[in-house]
């Protein structure tokens, strides 16, 4: 099942965000078994400052994205104020599924999604 994560940052955070900048990188490029990290970046406020992140993740369970989340660092560090994980039907540009350019899903896309 492909999952997204949305974090929010807890306000005035941006330093604790930074500090803790690199060990969440090193988290998210060695993933865990059964979960994959497809795409992630920052949410930006309307200064660009970073706020949050938004997370594509593959993985067999929602709480394998729960133990993946709770052992990163961004959450162990207290910067993550809230965290939305939901199963997420991946469709349009989506590379596993042939004709997603198009926004077609094709025969299966539902079950996988």
């Amino acid at each position: 099942m492909f999952v997204a994560v949305i974090t929010r940052d807890h306000p005035g955070s941006t330093a604790l965000r930074a500090q803790t900048k690199g060990r969440h990188v090193v988290h998210l490029d060695a993933a865990a078994d059964g979960l994959r990290v497809l795409q992630t970046g920052p949410l930006l406020d309307e200064t660009g400052a970073e706020v949050g992140s938004l997370l594509i993740l593959e993985a067999g369970s929602i709480d394998a994205v729960q133990v993946f989340m709770k052992a990163d660092p961004y959450t162990q560090a207290g910067l993550t104020a809230q965290m939305e994980i939901r199963e997420w039907a991946w469709r349009r540009g989506n590379p596993y599924l042939a004709g997603s350019a198009k926004g077609k899903p094709t025969a299966g896309a539902q079950e996988r999604g």
